[in-house]
């Protein structure tokens, strides 16, 4: 398929430590496409591949108002010939969809890619896998292909594990990966060399990232850290946009006049974290670390009319993504 027919991430160098003992390298998945780009399509390949087998023409899926898996099924989908379905979390938005979709790009992007909505009530979404919303689905929907919020089953893992190349395992000490629902770490794990070892860290408040993740992988090559820093989920700081902001000016050179820009949810923190293991000496000695740019870009633009809203510090580097 032709979506899925990309090539290996390229590798940009994102910063040098203690007289370039220690390097930092991030691998570019959010360049994979324009719109499915990052672990999102990695995710969503051998699911889409498995509804066609099964010879479904419906994805249906579920998400919050700026997901970044609600848009990019939305765009595979269209890609792909599928109509699609998202379950998004927050009944009100559907009360004047007009002045929703205005105000929300991820919800406009996916809705002109031909997305229907069913926004539910916070407490409905929490149901979202019982037996009795399940039914309630197919009851108003039919036959269609269910892809978990976030995208993570057993063949988002396969996908995941495409993520590093041969010269990644050879060259890199550490890998880094932000996680939500913990897909996309699990693959890393699985597909990381034996000597190498995967720091994951995650989106969420709480200690519970080794579970999900241990559910795909039966390796111990990891360490999780939890987002103990900003607040919990979707949450930041002036001094995290702030720095955001000044490593994208730094990023901007001759051989990279676009720069790298990262986005506030996940490879932010990540890369914030990162930074902070290096400077206390948690990372030392000569050390070569890969971080994964997992995407998650077309979420700035919401994030930062929120920023402003507030009152706080936005991203300055909007118009270049």
């Amino acid at each position: 398929m032709k979506l899925f027919n990309v090539k290996n991430a390229v590798n940009q160098r994102y910063r040098e430590f203690n007289d370039r003992a220690i390097i930092v390298d991030i691998k570019r998945e959010d360049l994979l496409h324009t719109q499915v780009s990052g672990n999102k399509l990695r995710k969503l390949k051998y699911n889409i591949l498995a509804a066609q087998r099964l010879g479904l023409d419906t994805l249906l899926t579920y998400g919050g108002a700026f997901s970044n898996h609600i848009a990019a099924t939305a765009a595979a989908g269209n890609i792909c010939g599928f109509k699609t379905i998202g379950v998004i979390r927050g009944e009100e938005l559907g009360h004047d969809l007009e002045k929703t979709l205005a105000g929300n790009k991820t919800l406009n992007t996916a809705h002109a890619l031909g997305m229907q909505f069913k926004f539910v009530s916070r407490s409905a979404y929490r149901d979202k896998y019982e037996d009795f919303f399940q039914f309630a689905l197919k009851k108003e929907f039919n036959s269609f292909y269910n892809i978990p919020e976030g995208g993570t089953n057993d063949l988002a893992v396969k996908g995941t594990e495409e993520i590093l190349t041969i010269k990644d395992k050879d060259y890199y000490d550490y890998i880094c990966v932000a996680a939500g629902t913990g897909g996309t770490a699990a693959g890393i794990i699985n597909s990381a060399a034996p000597h190498q070892k995967v720091l994951v860290f995650s989106a969420l408040k709480g200690d519970f990232m080794f579970d999900e993740i241990a559910q795909y992988t039966d390796r111990e090559n990891f360490m999780v850290f939890d987002e103990d820093r900003f607040g919990g989920y979707a949450k930041s700081s002036d001094g995290l946009i702030k720095f955001m902001n000044g490593r994208f000016r730094e990023s901007v050179t001759e051989q990279n006049p676009k720069g790298i820009p990262l986005e506030p949810i996940y490879t932010g923190k990540m890369m914030y974290r990162l930074e902070h293991l290096v400077k206390t000496g948690v990372i030392s000695g000569e050390t070569r670390i890969l971080a994964i740019h997992t995407g998650g870009l077309q979420s700035v633009a919401g994030y930062n009319a929120m920023l402003e809203k507030k009152g706080k510090i936005t991203l300055d580097y909007i118009n270049e993504i």
